[in-house]
């Protein structure tokens, strides 16, 4: 408890506002810095329909033909390259051709549609604070008239070293070069300002933004363009973002607890058609409000926690408007099920996608029912901003969460559990082959011509292509049901699962295809501002410019393409898909300057290596949030890793002359071998997923609703394992040796029975 005197010492500081720290000039300056940097914005989004983007040639001359050239007098042949100039020509009547087709006119017209709706609703509310709309809408047009002086988001294709240090600090990258290319500051005289001021600029833009009742995408990075031009750390928005959140979620609590509001709440309970209870965003149960506009909200602790960063009490709940007395819009910002989803949206997502659920890196799932205090302390990982990593394959069920515990808690953080039993399938299949005799003899040969000529020219090995069904079923698989899984995400973010925050998508191998499916489906359903930045890792999807420019328009940040050139094993599966297309997990996006390439060749030497290199990828390309404790952790695995390998290679060698004399028979006996091994393996871990599931269950469920949910995870398991793998239509397809034998003395009872005793052996239950 702070005490009067200190109260009274700090009166004009906790006072302080916007109209008091800044003159009129500056508060023009300030709604002209807000036009100038949403014109920034704006202009990223129109050169990704510019056909000329990318091109070492601008002006109509150099894109005249070949015989053109020829006749111009003013053209010097011998400093002219002609070719270049007719391909580039040729490439730009390509994209103009795509750029008018009515499909892509119409998604053009819809994603500026939607920022121009978005920023006039921003600049009326500046103008509302600092001056009038009328002001405010007259610098954006000057903003407009000169947006030459904005510059675009452009950044350059890198190649990484990975040789060269990284920053340790997290925040010296965003603060220096990083953010500042990506987020050029755009001039500005409050940039001359003392700290404190600029610090509080940057906080109330904060608030206002939140008082539009969302926090969408191109907020945050409107939020980014006005650090970098305030020249303030990105440390300091961040930690801003981290303490409002908290704020909010404090000061919900307190009002639950109101027995004024909560009679308010009844009253208005019935004028009301729906309701979000703040319970589950806390920590379940620790707010039971229901609805009503509720001022108390203020006085409870938004303006107190508000004023301590720098900004009065006063002029913090009036920056903020409605979100600062109601629990309604506080619940629907942070997502009314704090990630987790309905049993409604459950239920429909089932039907298409096996096992799909967000499972936080941090924190727990729990539902505190009655448990006040466990509840509290979960609100502390509550986040304005989510981030969902998706892995592309699994070789044991902790991989869904273990390769994102890197990503620092500056944002919330979950895991995207889809398709448990096909990427197991898949990462057991992949090991296995990389792991053969097969492959390390073919490995060898690959590497002396290039990989894309030996997939145009289908000179793989035959050793290797006689070892190919291991992998190529479980694949095709797997691709598909992560196209599925990309589906389902795209309607999860569009139905608010994750509340009005701009979430950051993560993925590797078919995670990234995940994200591929989950952009193109939001693209289709013009859903924009969900998305703010994608970072897709050795992705198994087209890279042809039109598909990249369709998921373009509903990234308002960043959209990395991370890539390596040594990728085999990526280049072996997509073998017999579309090459013509191109594999963006192989090669650079070329003609959308708002996408990062980044040459990962020098770190990756195999697609099963990304497992281990997430967070130093993420480190070398200045990702924002990064726990350098969990990187460590990484290199460590990789460094056994890179041994086990070592001790393998060596073992291969000694047998590579005993390869070139392996006839048919012998590749075909390994690749036996290995699919035997691949389902032990993918069995005995579903074995123990679903042991793990009859615990929960037998331990949280009591009477008949546990034995139900026990017969439930048999019946599953029973399914999976004894029953064989199910094939698109979900009809069971073949059944191992095993399973065919006992299946022929047993009745449909009796196999989940038979599973059950298993289990149940298994957990010293029976």
């Amino acid at each position: 408890m702070v005490n009067d005197s200190h109260h009274k010492g700090k009166a004009e500081d906790q006072e302080e506002s916007l109209t008091t720290i800044l003159n009129a000039d500056q508060r023009s300056d300030l709604t002209l810095l807000i036009a100038d940097a949403t014109t920034a914005m704006r202009e990223t989004i129109l050169s990704s329909f510019d056909a000329g983007a990318s091109l070492s040639l601008d002006s109509s001359d150099d894109l005249l033909s070949e015989d053109d050239k020829i006749r111009n007098p003013n053209l010097d042949i011998a400093t002219t390259d002609v070719e270049q100039y007719d391909r580039e020509r040729k490439l730009k009547e390509q994209r103009e051709k795509e750029l008018s087709s009515p499909k892509m006119l119409e998604l053009k017209a819809s994603s500026l549609r939607f920022f121009d709706e978005w920023r006039e609703g921003v600049l009326q509310r500046i103008g509302e604070v600092v001056n009038s709309k009328e002001t405010a809408s007259s610098h954006l047009m000057d903003a407009s008239a000169a947006h030459a002086q904005a510059k675009i988001h452009q950044p350059a294709n890198k190649k990484i070293d990975p040789q060269a240090n990284s920053p340790q600090d997290p925040d010296a990258a965003s603060t220096g070069t990083t953010l500042y290319n990506l987020y050029p500051p755009v001039s500005t005289p409050l940039a001359s300002l003392e700290e404190s001021h600029r610090i509080l600029i940057l906080h109330s833009m904060l608030l206002l933004l939140l008082s539009l009742e969302h926090y969408i995408a191109p907020s945050r990075v409107l939020l980014l363009y006005l650090t970098s031009s305030l020249h303030l750390p990105l440390s300091v928005l961040t930690n801003d973002e981290e303490k409002v959140a908290r704020g909010l979620l404090e000061a919900a609590k307190e009002l639950s607890g109101a027995s004024e509001t909560q009679k308010k709440a009844t009253e208005n309970q019935s004028s009301r058609k729906w309701k979000v209870g703040l319970a589950s965003v806390a920590g379940a149960a620790i707010i039971g409000v229901t609805g009503g506009l509720a001022a108390p909200l203020v006085a409870a602790g938004v303006g107190s926690v508000m004023g301590g960063l720098g900004l009065g009490a006063t002029a913090a709940a009036g920056y903020l408007g409605t979100v600062a007395g109601s629990t309604v819009i506080v619940g629907g910002l942070f997502g009314a099920y704090g990630g987790r989803m309905t049993g409604q949206m459950m239920d429909n997502y089932a039907r298409e996608v096996e096992d799909f659920a967000f499972l936080p890196v941090r924190g727990t799932r729990r539902r505190f029912e009655g448990k006040a205090e466990e509840a509290a302390s979960e609100s502390k990982h509550r986040r304005l901003r989510v981030t969902i990593g998706i892995s592309g394959w699994l070789t044991e069920k902790e991989e869904v969460v273990t390769p994102w515990r890197v990503v620092g808690k500056g944002a919330e953080v979950f895991a995207l559990r889809y398709e448990l039993e096909a990427l197991m399938n898949l990462g057991n299949s992949m090991t296995a082959m990389v792991s053969s005799t097969a492959w390390g003899y073919a490995k060898s040969e690959i590497i002396k011509r290039t990989i894309f000529a030996d997939m145009m020219g289908a000179l793989w090995p035959l050793g290797l292509l006689k070892i190919s069904r291991v992998v190529d079923n479980p694949f095709s698989i797997a691709k598909s049901r992560a196209e599925k899984a990309g589906e389902v995400l795209a309607d999860a973010l569009i139905n608010k699962a994750q509340g009005e925050r701009p979430v950051t998508l993560i993925g590797y191998s078919l995670g990234a295809r995940v994200i591929y499916s989950c952009l193109t489906s939001l693209a289709k359903r013009r859903a924009f501002g969900l998305v703010e930045s994608v970072v897709m890792i050795g992705a198994p999807t087209p890279s042809t410019t039109a598909e990249w420019r369709v998921m373009r328009t509903v990234v308002s940040g960043r959209l990395i393409n991370v890539f390596s050139e040594n990728d085999y094993v990526l280049g072996f599966l997509y073998r017999t898909s579309s090459i013509q297309f191109g594999i963006a997990g192989l090669q650079k996006i070329e003609g959308l300057p708002s996408v990062e390439n980044v040459d990962v060749s020098e770190m990756v030497s195999g697609h099963l290596r990304y497992r281990y290199l997430v967070g130093s990828i993420l480190n070398k390309i200045g990702f924002e949030d990064i726990e350098l404790e969990e990187l460590e952790k990484e290199e460590e695995a990789l460094k056994l890793l890179e041994e086990e390998e070592a001790k393998k290679a060596l073992l291969a060698k000694q047998n590579k002359t005993k390869e070139g004399a392996r006839g048919a028979e012998e590749a075909d006996q390994e690749a036996d071998n290995m699919e035997k091994q691949v389902q032990e393996k993918t069995q005995k871990s579903l074995l123990q997923r679903a042991t793990e599931q009859l615990y929960i269950s037998t331990g949280t469920g009591t009477g008949k609703d546990a034995g139900t949910a026990q017969k439930s995870y048999y019946q599953r398991a029973a399914d999976q394992l004894h029953f064989g793998n199910k094939d698109e239509s979900g009809a069971i397809q073949d059944r191992t040796p095993v399973t065919q034998a006992q299946h022929g003395a047993q009745t449909e009872s009796s196999g989940p029975k038979s599973y059950m005793q298993l289990a149940a052996e298994k957990m010293h239950l029976g």
